[in-house]
C-alpha cells in the first residue's frame, strides 16, 4: 500500500509517533489509509450540508475496514462571485484545487481517496486530481437543491432570481415580488436546481463511472444521499484492496459516454472546458470537435432548466442517470467500467425509466441533436461554443451589428441602461483565460437581457464563458481570445456578424484584407490584474479550445 512508506520499518518510527499523536490505534495502523477530501464550507449552498455527508462517508470507510482522515479544499460559489471581481477567480480555483490535492495526497501517502464535492469548478478540479494521482478514488457529489416555491410556482436560482433583475428593471415585476423571489428561489442546501454547471458535472461524473449509480441526481440532505455517501465510503476501501484505479475507469470510452450524456441532457457549456482538462490529466486524447461530432448523432432527450421546464428533482424521480443511460443504450459504450464494479450495460439493465416525458426515448426526443454545438469561422478559427438547446428556433440563424465592449462591466452597464437594442450582437472581449484573467461567466449580462425580453432578438459573443444557466444565442469560449490577438480583438462597433448554428458557422462580415490591416494596428492591452495568483495564472493558462489548463 502507498501508506506503507510512512508506517512500516524501523526508520518510520518518527512517522508512526506522529500518527499515534492524532489518536490512531496500533490496530488501525494496518488498515488502508483513506483521505476524505471535503469541500465543505458554510458559505456555498451546494456545500453547506456536507458535514452530515462526511459522517456517513466515514461510517462507510470504517465499515469497509479502512482508516479515514479528513482533509479539505476551498470552494467558490459562481452565483455569489458573479458580476464582480470575484468571478475572475472562479475558473482558476479548479486548477488550484487539483494542485492542492496532489500535494497533500502524495505527501501524506494515502492509499485511496473519496472526494466530496458539488459545485462548478470544485468537481472538475477533484476529477483532475483523481486522474493525475491515479490511486483508488470515488467521487460523491452532494446533490441538487430542491425547487423553491413562490406564488404557487416552483422556482430556481437562474429563472427566478438572476432573471428577476431584468424583469424588475423593465417594470414587469414589483419590488415586493423581487424580494419574494430572492427569498424563495433557493430554499436550502444543494446545487442549484437546473442543469447548470454543478449538476451537469455531477451527471458526467456518474456517466464516466467515477460515482456510484444514482449519485448525480440524489437530492441533497436526503436519506438516499446518506446511503450513497456510506456506500461510497465502503466502496473506496474495496477499490484499494482490488487495485482499481481512476485511469482504468476514465478511458476514452468513458469520456465519450460523458460527452454523449451531456449532449442528451442539454447540459452546461462549461463542460467543454472541464472534460478536456480532466482528459489531459488522465492522459486521454480529447479534441473540441468530439462534442460536435457526437452532437450530430445524439438527440436531446430531457428538457431541464434553464432550457426547459423540468427540475433536477424531476430527473431524480424519473430514474436518474441510470434511466438516461437506458434511453441511450444504443449510443453509449456499454462495456465501459465504473467504480461500482458494474459496466454501463449492467447499470442500464437494472435501470427503470419512471417517467417517459422527463426522460424520453430517442424517437420522441425534445430535439434531434445534442445540446451543445461548436461553431467555427473567421471570428473563431479555433472554435467557440453555444448551448443550442437553449436557443429558440428563430435565433438559430442571426445577423446583426456588433456592439463592442472590452469588459463585462461595460456590457452590463449598457444592457441595464437600455442601450442594447433588438438586432444587436453584443461582443464582450478581453474576458478569456488570459485576458480576464480567469475567463469570467457572463450570467449577469445574459440574465438581464433575457429578463428584458431580448433573448430572441439579441445575440452575445465572448471570449469569456457563459453560465450553465444561460439562455438564448450566447456564444462563448471564442478562440483565439482577444488577449492573444485573436480576430475578436479586431471587431469594431457596427461590424456585421452572422451566426448560423445549424451550419456551425460564425462570421465577421469584414474582408480578409481589412482584418489584416486592423491586426497590424492592434496592440495588446495592459493586464487588468497585475498582482497575486491571477498574474501567474494568466502567464501559464492555455486557450479555452484546450480546456484552459495549466501546462
Amino acid at each position: 500500500m502507498n501508506s506503507d512508506r510512512i508506517k512500516k520499518g524501523v526508520t518510520r518510527a518518527p512517522h508512526r509517533s506522529l500518527l499515534y499523536a492524532t489518536g490512531l490505534t496500533k490496530k488501525a495502523m494496518s488498515r488502508p489509509f483513506i483521505a476524505l477530501v471535503s469541500s465543505f464550507t458554510d458559505f456555498i449552498p451546494g456545500h453547506a450540508g456536507m458535514r452530515d455527508m462526511e459522517r456517513y462517508i466515514e461510517k462507510g470507510v470504517h465499515s469497509g475496514g479502512g482508516q479515514m482522515f479528513y482533509t479539505s479544499v476551498p470552494g467558490v460559489c459562481d452565483g455569489i462571485s458573479m458580476g464582480h471581481i470575484g468571478m475572475h477567480y472562479s475558473l482558476p480555483t479548479r486548477d488550484l484545487i487539483a494542485d492542492m490535492i496532489e500535494c497533500v495526497i502524495t505527501a501524506q501517502a494515502f492509499d485511496g481517496v473519496i472526494f466530496l464535492t458539488n459545485c462548478d469548478k470544485i468537481t472538475p478540479g477533484m476529477l483532475m486530481a483523481a486522474a493525475r494521482l491515479n490511486i483508488p478514488a470515488v467521487v460523491v457529489t452532494a446533490g441538487p437543491m430542491i425547487a423553491g416555491h413562490f406564488e404557487k410556482q416552483r422556482r430556481d436560482l437562474v429563472h427566478d432570481a438572476f432573471e428577476a433583475v431584468g424583469r424588475r428593471l423593465s417594470g414587469e415585476i414589483s419590488a415586493k415580488q423581487l424580494d419574494g423571489l430572492e427569498m424563495c428561489s433557493c430554499p436550502g442546501s444543494g446545487s442549484c436546481q437546473g442543469l447548470f454547471t454543478a449538476n451537469t458535472m455531477a451527471c458526467l461524473t456518474e456517466a464516466m463511472g467515477m460515482s456510484i449509480p444514482g449519485c448525480a441526481t440524489g437530492l441533497a440532505v436526503s436519506a438516499n444521499k446518506r446511503r450513497i455517501a456510506m456506500d461510497s465510503g465502503e466502496l473506496v476501501v474495496d477499490l484499494v484492496r482490488n487495485g482499481i484505479k481512476p485511469r482504468q475507469i476514465m478511458t476514452k470510452k468513458a469520456f465519450e459516454n460523458a460527452v454523449m450524456v451531456d449532449l442528451a441532457l442539454g447540459g452546461s457549456t462549461n463542460t467543454v472546458l472541464h472534460l478536456p482538462a480532466i482528459a489531459y490529466n488522465a492522459g486521454v486524447p480529447f479534441d473540441l470537435g468530439l462534442f460536435d461530432r457526437l452532437s450530430r448523432k445524439t438527440p436531446q432527450i430531457t428538457n431541464i432548466r434553464p432550457s426547459g421546464d423540468h427540475f433536477m428533482e424531476d430527473l431524480e424521480y424519473a430514474g436518474g442517470l441510470p434511466a438516461v443511460l437506458k434511453s441511450m443504450k444504443n449510443l453509449v459504450h456499454g462495456d465501459a467500467k465504473t467504480v461500482s464494479g458494474k459496466t454501463i450495460s449492467e447499470i442500464i439493465a437494472e435501470a427503470v425509466i419512471a417517467d417517459s416525458d422527463i426522460i424520453r426515448s430517442q424517437d420522441k426526443a425534445y430535439k434531434p441533436e445534442g445540446g451543445i454545438a461548436i461553431l467555427k469561422g473567421n471570428l473563431a478559427p479555433k472554435g467557440c461554443v453555444v448551448k443550442q438547446s437553449a436557443v429558440s428556433k428563430a435565433m438559430m440563424k442571426f445577423s446583426g451589428k456588433a456592439r463592442v465592449f472590452d469588459s463585462e462591466e461595460a456590457a452590463m452597464k449598457a444592457a441595464t441602461s437600455g442601450d442594447v437594442k433588438a438586432g444587436d450582437v453584443v461582443v464582450i472581449r478581453y474576458e478569456g483565460p488570459k485576458g480576464g484573467p480567469g475567463m469570467r461567466e457572463m450570467l449577469s449580462v445574459t440574465s438581464a437581457i433575457t429578463g428584458m425580453g431580448l433573448s430572441d432578438s439579441v445575440a452575445l459573443i465572448t471570449d469569456g464563458r457563459f453560465s450553465g444557466g444561460t439562455r438564448g444565442p450566447c456564444i462563448g469560449h471564442v478562440s483565439p481570445e482577444a488577449m492573444e490577438g485573436g480576430p475578436i480583438a479586431l471587431v469594431r462597433e457596427g461590424d456585421k456578424i452572422s451566426i448560423d448554428i445549424p451550419k456551425r458557422t460564425i462570421k465577421l462580415e469584414v474582408s480578409a484584407k481589412e482584418l489584416k490591416a486592423r491586426a497590424k494596428k492592434w496592440k495588446q492591452p495592459a493586464p487588468k490584474i497585475t498582482h497575486g495568483y491571477l498574474t501567474r495564472y494568466a502567464r501559464m493558462v492555455t486557450s479555452a479550445a484546450d480546456g484552459a489548463v495549466l501546462k
